[in-house]
Formats: C-alpha cells, sequence, structure tokens
C-alpha cells in the first residue's frame, strides 16, 4: 500500500523516531508499505518518519527499484564508523523539486537489525553513503535542509513557503 509522504516543515520530521521494539506484522507491512511508496516516489530511500510513523526504520535501494538484491532494510540503524568528505548534491522525497550541495562522510559503516530482527552490518561509499546518513539523519528528526547555512537554506525555506501560501505545497 502506498503512504503519503510527509512534507516539509511537519513536525513529524523534525522529531526523533522511537526505537522498533517489536518485530511483528505490523512492522512487517509498515516495511513492505516504506519499499512499495520509495519505488511510486521514485526514490532511493525512505524513513518511517517520511510516512508519518516515528520508528527507527529506513529502506534504501540505490537502483529505485529497477535491480533486485540491491533493497537494505534497517532497524533500529546506528553508525559505527563515518570517514572521508564527499561534496555532492542531495535531495529528499519530504522537500520535492528542491536540491542542495551537502557535504557528508564518504565512508559510512551502520549496525542494525533486519526485519526479522537478526543483526546486520552495512558498509557503504559514495552514493551509499550518502543516503544512510541522509535516511539516518530522518531518524534523527534531521533534514538535509538542516545541514545547510546562510542563503541556501534560506532561499529554499522561503520558496517553500511561498508555495504553500500558494495552495502548492
Amino acid at each position: 500500500m502506498l503512504r503519503p509522504i510527509v512534507r516539509y516543515p511537519d513536525a513529524m520530521l523534525q522529531t526523533a523516531a522511537q526505537p522498533v521494539t517489536r518485530f511483528d506484522a505490523e512492522l512487517e507491512r509498515l516495511i513492505d508499505d516504506m519499499v512499495d511508496t520509495m519505488y511510486a516516489a521514485p526514490g532511493i530511500g525512505l524513513a518511517a518518519p517520511q510516512v508519518g510513523v516515528s520508528l527507527r526504520v529506513c529502506v534504501i535501494d540505490l537502483s529505485a527499484g529497477r535491480r533486485g538484491g540491491e533493497l537494505h532494510v534497517l532497524v533500529n540503524p546506528e553508525f559505527l564508523a563515518r570517514d572521508g568528505m564527499q561534496i555532492e548534491d542531495e535531495g529528499c522525497l519530504s522537500v520535492p523539486a528542491f536540491n542542495a550541495t551537502v557535504a557528508r562522510p564518504a565512508r559510512a559503516t551502520v549496525r542494525a537489525q533486519n526485519r526479522g530482527g537478526e543483526a546486520v552490518t552495512l558498509e557503504g561509499t559514495g552514493l551509499l553513503a550518502r543516503a544512510l546518513q541522509h535516511e539516518i539523519d530522518h531518524l534523527d528528526g534531521t533534514l538535509f535542509l538542516d545541514r545547510l547555512r546562510g542563503i541556501k537554506r534560506d532561499v529554499i525555506v522561503r520558496r517553500i513557503r511561498k508555495l504553500q501560501r500558494a495552495g502548492r505545497w
């Protein structure tokens, strides 16, 4: 089932998500819905707060569903290590049609649980490292906009407010 994607400046996106404590049919349904919603958007990552659920769950597929076997389901993820530096454009399904250059570590190692509650470790570089950090930011109540400074952030926020006033956001 496709779920509506929460848009900035909704308070859900600015609140840290709660840890998952029950691995049950409801969690399975949430994960399946998140995957369907991410692919339909289309996007390469989605966190539970983006569909209005305050749980530490995110899904990532750099192929956006075009290739099998690339879907990562992360429950209760936490960073083990991050290093290096990459500076690339970044966008977000909760801030559609807006991109900005964001500096992030070039490598990230994450420990999490899979949909069955089993421990997994995932290491990513480049785009996967960026996606891991972007989605875990969502779980911590942080948007890529929060990583911008000065005029870049102000311009995007002003444009969104203008779209809101016009009823187009």
